[in-house]
């Protein structure tokens, strides 16, 4: 018997598991396919791990629904930066979160000492600066591949509510061009500070929203001159804003997160 804490960023939920409080014997995949399962589990997206860091305030590691490990989440990082900070685990507004693709700097916005939001410094962005055209069934899509410390593909189309993400999604997340598969965002430019996306992520499916491909998003839309270098994402769970600096050339990602419910779970 363990505790958990569910949480939810724009829809993008997640069960965080406290290891520095829990020691675990479970094999991890195996845990976070448990937990991830809404019929027989906790239900979520993906499963957090929150542990001690030698290099910053916080170690995160995230797997996926499938009991894949991801690089990095910018929604869950969001949710264990007010998970750590309500808990107690530390009293400053501004700290650092360990992740497999590298330390991340968070602030939070606070309100009576409540994390109303959260701004997620996501570091250096890793622009290839390429385009693949891929045909699946008479129809050439153009993908723009970038990093966020995970890999994305980002590809526009002008009515993303009726787009087939379903089909097309996974299709893009195992292409042969991508050998790690990838997470795939499918774009519609509304103005130049909107943009609308759905997202189809690697090893989970279509989310409600997903932070890296808010930014992989918007940083593709910047570098093709669509939208300005602040800008409001629009997914199906809610908005995320992103401001990228062009002179750092790094970009922020600012959203909220919630608790949605605590407990105890045993393993099966």
């Amino acid at each position: 018997m363990f505790s958990f804490c569910k949480m939810q960023g724009t829809g993008n939920d997640f069960v965080i598991i406290d290891c520095m409080e829990n020691e675990f014997e479970y094999s991890l995949p195996v845990l976070a396919k448990f937990l991830c399962d809404r019929h027989y589990g906790v239900g979520a997206d993906g499963v957090i791990l929150l542990d001690k860091s030698e290099v910053a305030d916080f170690n995160m590691r995230i797997f996926n629904n499938d009991g894949s490990e991801a690089e990095m989440c910018g929604n869950g990082i969001r949710c264990l930066a007010k998970y750590v900070f309500e808990k107690n685990k530390i009293d400053k507004k501004e700290f650092s979160i360990e992740t497999l693709a590298g330390v991340k700097n968070v602030e939070l916005e606070l309100e009576n000492q409540k994390v109303m939001s959260v701004k997620v410094d996501m570091g250096e962005v890793e622009l290839d600066y390429l385009k693949y055209m891929i045909e699946i069934e008479n129809r050439e899509y153009q993908v723009y591949p970038i990093s966020m410390g995970n890999p994305h593909a980002v590809c526009f189309v002008k009515d993303v509510e009726n787009f087939a993400v379903e089909k097309i999604g996974p299709i893009l997340e195992n292409y042969k061009y991508f050998s790690q598969k990838t997470n795939v965002e499918f774009v519609e430019i509304i103005d130049r500070k909107n943009i609308k996306v759905r997202v189809w992520e690697r090893g989970v499916g279509e989310t409600n929203s997903c932070g890296t491909g808010a930014c992989a998003s918007s940083m593709i839309a910047i570098h093709n001159k669509l939208i300005e270098n602040t800008a409001t994402v629009n997914l199906k769970g809610g908005k995320l804003q992103i401001d990228y600096d062009k002179i750092k050339q790094t970009i922020h990602l600012t959203g909220s997160a919630e608790i949605v419910f605590e407990g105890q779970i045993e393993m099966m």
